[in-house]
């Protein structure tokens, strides 16, 4: 399965037809954060942690009232695990860029997948793992609910309207758009992919894509890694797929 690879977007707005295959050629957001950061991946000022990532596990207690608003949609592909691994990579990834905005970054990462509760869920495996999986119908949709958890809980949680829709502004197109719009965007979707290289992650989105380890891992090595946007996301994939194929024999067991 080929995956495309999040390019840096180019200056310009392009004819028609380039806009219809190149999505990021129209967008100004986009374009900001490619001159804004030209280099690729983007270096880190912070420090870099590739320890285990169970070892820092997501510390913020004041997000507990947003866990308990979704826990409905938790429960749905495997986010109470997703979820909560994702948000402790979202929070290294902040420590390693301190000038993004960590809040942001945190409660879209939290949320991110939360639409998949409020879709088909027969249609989760079937066309959103399937194929040319980026373009599915499905992942639009579960982008879209996504947004309207987002508008739903954050407000009666305090969260200013300004606020909602800067992560409502993330979550659609994490998985659909093929370019990161800001810093924020871009350590949400890299946090959105380390968690598939720990070692729960394999066996979770293993079973999702139908292969067995070894196959995923190769994977994650040829499709995934050249798709982080950040240095540090780059260190932490490695060490973490180091780790994992070491565990899992994926040499032998193949």
């Amino acid at each position: 399965m080929t995956t495309p690879k999040t390019p840096v977007a180019e200056a310009g707005a392009g004819t028609a037809d380039q806009v219809s295959e190149n999505p990021a050629a129209v967008n100004p957001a986009a374009d900001a954060f490619a001159a804004a950061y030209p280099v690729r991946p983007v270096p880190s000022p912070g420090p870099v942690d590739t320890a285990p990532i169970a070892t820092t596990p997501a510390a913020l207690e004041e997000l507990d009232g947003l866990w308990r608003a979704v826990v409905h949609e938790t429960r749905t592909r495997g986010n109470d695990i997703h979820l909560p691994i994702s948000l402790a990579f979202a929070e290294r990834l902040c420590r390693a860029y301190p000038e993004a905005d960590a809040e942001l970054v945190r409660v879209a990462t939290l949320l991110h997948d939360t639409g998949w509760a409020h879709v088909d869920e027969s249609r989760i495996i079937s066309e959103g793992f399937a194929g040319d999986w980026r373009k599915a119908a499905i992942r639009y949709e579960h982008e879209k609910r996504g947004c309207d958890v987002a508008r739903r809980v954050l407000p009666g949680l305090g969260y200013a309207p300004e606020f909602v829709e800067r992560v409502c502004t993330i979550i659609d197109g994490h998985d659909t758009r093929p370019v990161a719009q800001s810093l924020e965007d871009a350590l949400m979707r890299d946090a959105d992919r380390l968690w598939r290289f720990d070692q729960a992650g394999i066996a979770l989105a293993s079973s999702w894509f139908k292969m067995d380890p070894a196959t995923y891992t190769d994977r994650l090595a040829t499709e995934i890694v050249p798709e982080l946007i950040t240095q540090a996301a780059h260190e932490m994939a490695t060490a973490d797929l180091n780790r994992s194929t070491a565990l899992l024999k994926t040499a032998v067991i193949r």
